[in-house]
């Protein structure tokens, strides 16, 4: 639905209808799943709308935001980015799966913009559960933090069904937990001994689970 334009009412209009309609955003007003990952230095939500981004950035100081959806091409996106612009923020696409083993290549690249990002910095993808989670679980390990801790960033709390395929994610730092916490650094562990095929063909989701979250609940 969304035609790619903001530069005119119009077009302002279309994007905020596919954003609420289309992409849900209007569960989004009230809801937004915003929580610490470590006060200070990086926050997570659901996709925010710009109200949304505007409330956090005057309630932590935001300086980046770092979009794990991509450049998902709808009106949600196109109007988070331009407040993203007016606000100041620097902005990030770091797109990550919700039902994939984490790509290796991509954690590597988080890690840097980790490393160089201005804080605070606010991580989102579409509902701030699983790919939130994911990435809110990768900063802990990034910063020496344990699997444990990690695996907390992925709960119920934030609407996380770990028995759905979205388990995987689960999976990923359970097997880091397994062999390689205590042995090696997380990001060697990444380099030099995680497989992620290997981990998608070992995983395996409940059926229940994954009707509730891809079928009703519509998750990415």
């Amino acid at each position: 639905m969304y035609k790619g334009d903001l530069s005119t009412p119009r077009g302002r209009r279309n994007a905020w209808v596919d954003a609420l309609f289309v992409d849900h955003a209007i569960l989004r007003f009230f809801w937004t799943n915003f929580a610490p990952v470590v006060p200070g230095v990086l926050y997570r939500s659901n996709h925010p709308t710009p109200g949304n981004l505007r409330r956090f950035t005057g309630k932590v100081g935001l300086k980046s935001l770092i979009n794990l959806r991509g450049q998902a091409k709808n009106g949600s996106d196109a109007l988070s980015r331009d407040e993203a612009r007016r606000l100041g923020l620097d902005f990030y696409d770091m797109a990550f799966e919700s039902r994939g083993a984490p790509h290796k290549d991509r954690i590597l690249r988080l890690a840097g913009i980790f490393e160089h990002m201005k804080a605070p910095a606010l991580i989102h993808c579409k509902s701030g559960a699983d790919r939130a989670g994911l990435v809110a679980g990768l900063y802990v390990l990034i910063s020496g933090g344990s699997a444990a801790e990690a695996m907390n960033q992925l709960s119920l709390r934030f609407g996380h069904i770990k028995h759905s395929k979205t388990g995987v994610l689960d999976a990923f730092f359970k097997l880091y937990q397994q062999t390689g916490e205590g042995r090696k650094p997380f990001l060697d562990w990444v380099r030099e001994d995680y497989d992620e095929a290997e981990l998608r063909a070992a995983f395996h989701a409940g059926r229940v689970a994954e009707f509730i979250n891809g079928k009703l609940l519509r998750r990415e």
